[in-house]
């Protein structure tokens, strides 16, 4: 297929788009395409995942089961595991997980594979799009590289492209059709195909001279938040010594209307970028000889609020006259973000990790997370009654949902480990409250 003739395809809304990856990026970015009329193939190597979204049940908070089962039905989405499928395509979107390793690299395996199945697929005329987030130079030094072992040429007989996913779960605000993306090609005419693809599912596209520029502005834009997370994460642990409280210090410089952006204290960070981020930034500076001591000093710092809060939490039972070698502890929240069942990379996971570590029973309640594996150890989240808000020696807040009664929950509880500021509404009632 020409240059020309995708560009029409894309354009008269003819072009079929096939989502590598159907989890909360992929999933999402399929039923908007669908929802637009654009004839759309969802692969994903869970069989279970693909039986789901063929009956129009979401397994995303964020994804409607109605507007999943419309598409559905109207034939606009289809789940597949068959990647020979792939050569029915004209344009092939990558929305696959980018972990890091237990040694903090970047895990492309799952990459990767993607881009080997697509090799063994391709077909002249396609248009891929990365979408995954990894660290810059992937683009164009794996996935292009890989899908030339299929003997057709990279920006000549097929067009490549990245375009960050920019999900913000839980957000009811903003979402794919009204979230501007940025996108870059390995040249020109790859950067004009995914801008017109993405054109007609979101309404600002802003297209930039390369698809390491697109990488990168990417990573910035989480490790921006990263290096302001650690600074008040920091300032935290400060005004805990100095006898300050950083919520009120943070609230205040907040009045100031120009030259400062508040970010909250907290547990740790979590999720699929902002942890994970900062290393990949890291990692790719060593190749040019180029040291973000900056960036890794507060992606350790973040990493290392788990350990901070751990000790507070034992100090506090101490404080109430139990040996915490004898104390359950019931953690309040494991998703790494409030109001979703996303619990990757929560830092609820080391905490419980360090509480058991230290000789703790830890529980946990979680509304939207009925339960973790951390390690192959299975937990089920608990229900949340009178009787075990008084059996347990401290309620520990790491995840601060919104419809969950905090007056009732501190009423019955001995001690309250506040990570969030969940409680700052009746502070002044109830003197069993340690916000961190």
């Amino acid at each position: 297929m020409s240059f020309q003739l995708l560009k029409k395809k894309i354009k008269e809304k003819k072009a079929i788009v096939g989502i590598i990856g159907l989890g909360y990026v992929g999933l999402p970015l399929a039923i908007e395409f669908a929802k637009k009329g654009i004839k759309t193939v969802g692969f994903d190597a869970d069989a279970e995942k693909v039986k789901k979204i063929g009956r129009g049940e979401s397994y995303i908070l964020d994804v409607d089961d109605a507007e999943l089962k419309d598409v559905v039905n109207k034939n606009r989405l289809t789940p597949a595991m068959n990647f020979c499928l792939l050569r029915e395509l004209d344009v092939i979107i990558i929305c696959v997980p980018t972990p890091l390793t237990k040694t903090k690299e970047p895990d492309l395996h799952f990459i990767v594979e993607a881009s080997q199945e697509i090799a063994e697929n391709i077909k002249k005329g396609q248009l891929v799009i990365l979408r995954s987030t990894t660290y810059t130079g992937t683009t164009v030094e794996i996935v292009g590289p890989i899908l030339e072992t299929s003997g057709l040429r990279m920006g000549e007989d097929f067009y490549l492209a990245f375009s960050p996913e920019r999900v913000d779960l839980g957000n009811k605000l903003f979402k794919i059709a009204n979230t501007p993306v940025v996108v870059g090609g390995v040249d020109s005419k790859s950067t004009e195909l995914a801008r017109l693809l993405l054109e007609q599912i979101t309404e600002k596209v802003v297209p930039l001279s390369s698809s390491q520029a697109a990488e990168m502005t990417k990573l910035f834009e989480n490790t921006f938040r990263s290096v302001n997370i650690a600074l008040v994460n920091e300032l935290s642990m400060l005004c805990e010594r100095m006898g300050l409280d950083v919520w009120e210090i943070v609230s205040a410089a907040a009045t100031k209307p120009f030259g400062f952006m508040p970010f909250l204290p907290g547990p740790g960070v979590g999720g699929h970028c902002i942890p994970v981020d900062p290393y990949f930034l890291s990692w790719k500076a060593k190749e040019f000889d180029f040291h973000t001591n900056f960036i890794y000093l507060a992606a350790q710092i973040n990493e290392n609020m788990p350990y901070y809060v751990v000790r507070r939490t034992i100090s506090a039972i101490y404080g109430n006259g139990i040996d915490p070698k004898q104390a359950t502890v019931l953690i309040l929240g494991v998703a790494y973000k409030k109001d979703t069942n996303d619990w990757r990379y929560s830092p609820a996971l080391k905490i419980i990790e360090l509480l058991e570590k230290e000789g703790l029973n830890v529980l946990y309640h979680d509304p939207y997370v009925a339960e973790i594996n951390i390690d192959n150890k299975v937990y089920k989240s608990s229900l949340l009654t009178e009787g075990i808000l008084n059996r347990v020696a401290c309620l520990l807040i790491v995840t601060d949902h919104t419809d969950l009664d905090y007056e009732w929950i501190v009423t019955n509880s001995k001690i309250v480990v506040d990570c969030r500021n969940a409680t700052k509404d009746i502070l002044d009632k109830f003197k069993n409250i340690i916000r961190i």
